[in-house]
């Protein structure tokens, strides 16, 4: 059995209100070719899905004919999708039945019988190999909301870690008695797990934060394979069978350098043989420049050396972080920016500021006066202090002292 392993394709994702609708496309056509070129068994999608609980229509469409591509492409392709954090799991759910006849299996919910227990049997998802029999079974586990848990009470037990352990252990128990031999088992999750890296900038710490985070044994030795998403950096998890594939595209400027890839999964007779990692080509580039802060007059002479992509599609155009370096302020910063970067052919998301104070607040930098030693220039001089280099401006405390003198003169105009 061959699988290939995705997740957090976060369809629907803008950034800095730049569509990134084209790489996605993109990434959808080469996954198909290489679906096809590997001869793949199975596609494991291990949530987040879409970037929003209520993804356009536009978003939506872009799935149905990805999933429709693959059915076509690849005979007998089966395909697993499992909710996420992002994702709605009444929207994710509410289609599994047409998809079910295409051989996508989608698990948005904890699914739950007539009487409100978990029904176990339905996240037990079953896959074919080349000669139609069934030779994996996954555990496909959806994103688990805290409303999800069985209640714990034993003191000294955290509930939320304890209540994602519970339902785990019957999900895969409930899979091991349905396993004969020779079937190999795995899991899905969307999840946090300890010891892992990740991007503060778009990635939430799920459940209730960091200390939250689930350890890695609450996956048996007997998964063959365990297939997880959320986190965007690809990255191992205690073992190599425990594996986060990543995101297929950068979702922040955090994440310009990731090794975005998806995971080729091989099994054979129940035991996993391989995994084996794909880089996704970038569509669009996503570019820091310069790659740390500088002052203004150095940024120019950066971005006006860069190369031009004007001849490039709007939609396919860098998006540009520039990181500047402030001594003072600068009205005219953004049009400076903008002014260098005529003709470059890049998209502009961000100008990130930074400054060369010293960065004390002001109880800091006068630890010993109190509020009325203080004079109004020294409150003005100390925040000039924090965020920029040498004395404020003579003609900044000109106009400082003629409001204050305005305000001392009428003071209700304040």
């Amino acid at each position: 059995m061959r699988l290939v392993h995705t997740s957090d394709w976060h369809l629907g994702h803008t950034l800095h209100d730049f569509s990134r609708r084209t790489e996605h496309l993109a990434f959808f056509k080469w996954l198909l070719r290489r679906l096809e070129a590997l001869a793949a068994d199975a596609l494991l999608v291990a949530g987040d899905i879409f970037d929003t609980s209520n993804p356009s229509a536009e978003a939506q469409a872009d799935l149905y004919e990805f999933l429709a591509a693959a059915h076509g492409r690849v005979p007998g392709l089966d395909i697993v999708l499992v909710g996420g954090n992002h994702d709605s799991a009444s929207r994710l759910d509410a289609p599994e039945p047409l998809l079910r006849a295409f051989d996508v299996r989608v698990v948005g919910s904890l699914p739950r019988g007539g009487n409100g227990s978990v029904d176990y049997a339905r996240l037990i998802v079953p896959l074919k190999d080349k000669a139609g029999i069934e030779a994996v079974k996954v555990v496909a586990m959806p994103f688990l909301r805290p409303a999800d848990l069985p209640v714990i009470r034993n003191e000294g037990v955290d509930a939320l870690i304890e209540g994602v352990r519970r339902v785990y252990s019957e999900a895969i128990a409930h899979a091991e008695r349905e396993r004969v031999p020779g079937q190999a088992l795995l899991a899905m999750g969307h999840l946090y797990m300890t010891g892992t890296k990740i991007s503060e900038l778009s990635e939430r710490k799920i459940l209730s934060g960091n200390q939250h985070a689930l350890p890695a044994d609450i996956f048996p030795g007997s998964l063959a394979y365990v297939a997880l998403g959320h986190l965007h950096l690809a990255q191992e998890v205690s073992r190599e069978s425990i594996r986060y594939s990543g995101s297929p595209i950068p979702l922040s400027m955090a994440e310009i350098g990731y090794p975005h890839q998806i995971c080729v999964v091989d099994i054979d007779d129940g035991n996993l043989v391989s995994v084996a990692h794909e880089l996704i080509p970038r569509k669009v580039e996503l570019l820091r420049v310069p790659a740390d802060p500088k002052r203004l007059e150095e940024v120019e002479t950066a971005l006006a050396a860069m190369a031009s992509r004007a001849n490039l599609p709007p939609d396919e155009q860098p998006i540009l972080e520039v990181p500047v370096l402030l001594v003072q302020p600068e009205p005219a910063l953004r049009a400076r920016i903008e002014k260098a970067l005529e003709g470059k052919g890049v998209r502009l998301a961000r100008i990130s500021t930074w400054y060369t104070g010293n960065g004390q607040a002001l109880a800091d930098s006068l630890p010993k006066t109190t509020l009325q030693d203080l004079q109004p220039e020294d409150v003005l001089r100390q925040r000039w202090a924090r965020e920029h280099e040498g004395e404020p401006p003579a003609d900044l405390l000109a106009a400082f002292h003629q409001l204050l003198g305005e305000a001392q003169a009428d003071p209700e105009a304040t």
